[in-house]
């Protein structure tokens, strides 16, 4: 273990992550200073609402701090139903299962979604590695099509239509680009060559489809079968989450190891996760704030000459090319009091490294001028623009 970290921090590539000391809002704490935060998921500002704060605080003092088994067993509690009842309302759909992660819906359902070689999975190459890791889990036949591409997804499916099973997975909003998938093109392919369709819309719930994900910006309720998601981004607060119909939910339920096998949501989160859904529900200001904010910053960032790549969403990045260029403007903008990620090699590509910035609704005008000042400032002084 030494060697292979030895390795890593010779090339630059070990993690070394800040530490908060304030609660993952606007402006945080970091090392006693100040920091506007630019990296984190908390889209929507709700990790600190007081609905949702509140309704953490009292569901810990009715149910307790934790539930003390697996749903499968003792630790369902009837917060956690209905949880799950006003996320399907939510979602439009008939039902919906949580999980400790969204993570974990991917490593434990897709392997239940196949049974082996006669089966194909075929997966978008720049899908989440979480999706990756579940994929590898299966004995099933495995096809990555281009980014984005339909028309080759649509071929990999002509050349494999004799497959027992097809299953087509995609990220909706992919995380380091800022993209969004072409998720009507996919769906009408793969219901054409009979094939289940698997979205993980984890940067897309409370962001697309006023807030209610990518399947509902494209009106696509009822033709994807398994909608994966996660709490832990844009409604602040811990989780995973899959949802479709009934049927759908008793096989993740009784098949998906990673449910069956971890404890269950602790009350307080369970009384949360409801009430960061119902704020998206009963508060769209929100979701009109962040794409307020993410319409301005992207456009100022553009008119200093920066490169946004093919970015759509709340999630803007500079792209930089060389990585040392990338960690040269993350340190500048540190050093001026702005919280941004340099995204470099192996996770993208060598020459597409890039500072990964994302917005909140809890940003302020004033805020993201000062952010804008402060990338033109360091943009000039490394050569970037």
């Amino acid at each position: 273990m030494g060697e292979r970290y030895s390795e890593l921090e010779k090339l630059g590539l070990n993690w070394d992550p800040p530490i908060l000391e304030s609660a993952n809002s606007p402006k945080v704490s970091i090392d006693g200073k100040e920091t506007i935060m630019l990296s984190a998921n908390n889209y929507l500002n709700l990790s600190t609402h007081p609905k949702v704060v509140n309704a953490t605080i009292e569901a810990t003092r009715l149910y307790g701090a934790g539930s003390g088994s697996v749903r499968a067993i003792a630790g369902t509690m009837d917060i956690h139903l209905e949880a799950e009842r006003v996320a399907a309302e939510f979602k439009g759909v008939e039902a919906a299962l949580i999980y400790s992660s969204g993570y974990a819906v991917n490593v434990g359902l897709i392997p239940t979604l196949v049974n082996g070689k006669d089966d194909i999975i075929i997966s978008d190459e720049l899908n989440h590695g979480s999706i990756i890791d579940g994929v590898r889990l299966t004995k099933a036949q495995r096809a990555v099509y281009p980014h984005n591409d339909v028309g080759a997804l649509e071929q990999v499916l002509k050349d494999n239509q004799d497959a027992d099973r097809k299953l087509v997975i995609t990220d909706g909003v992919f995380s380091m680009d800022g993209d969004i998938a072409p998720l009507d093109e996919i769906v009408n392919v793969a219901e054409e060559y009979d094939a289940m369709i698997f979205v993980d819309d984890c940067h897309g719930e409370g962001v697309l489809g006023d807030g209610r994900g990518i399947v509902a910006h494209f009106g696509l309720q009822g033709r994807v079968d398994f909608e994966g998601g996660s709490y832990s981004k844009a409604m602040g607060v811990q989780g995973g989450i899959v949802a479709g119909t009934e049927q759908m939910r008793l096989h993740a339920l009784n098949h998906s190891r990673s449910w069956l096998l971890s404890g269950s949501q602790p009350p307080g989160v369970a009384a949360a996760q409801k009430a960061a859904v119902e704020v998206i529900m009963d508060e769209p200001e929100h979701v009109q704030r962040l794409w307020d904010n993410t319409h301005y910053f992207r456009n100022e960032l553009q008119s200093l000459g920066f490169d946004t790549g093919v970015s759509t969403t709340p999630i803007i990045p500079i792209m930089c090319g060389e990585s040392s260029m990338a960690k040269r403007l993350s340190s500048e903008m540190r050093n001026s009091g702005v919280m941004v990620g340099a995204i470099v090699f192996p996770m993208v590509a060598r020459d597409k490294a890039r500072v990964r910035t994302q917005m909140s609704a809890g940003l302020t005008r004033e805020n993201l001028d000062q952010v804008l000042g402060a990338f033109e400032k360091a943009g000039k002084s490394i050569g970037l623009i």
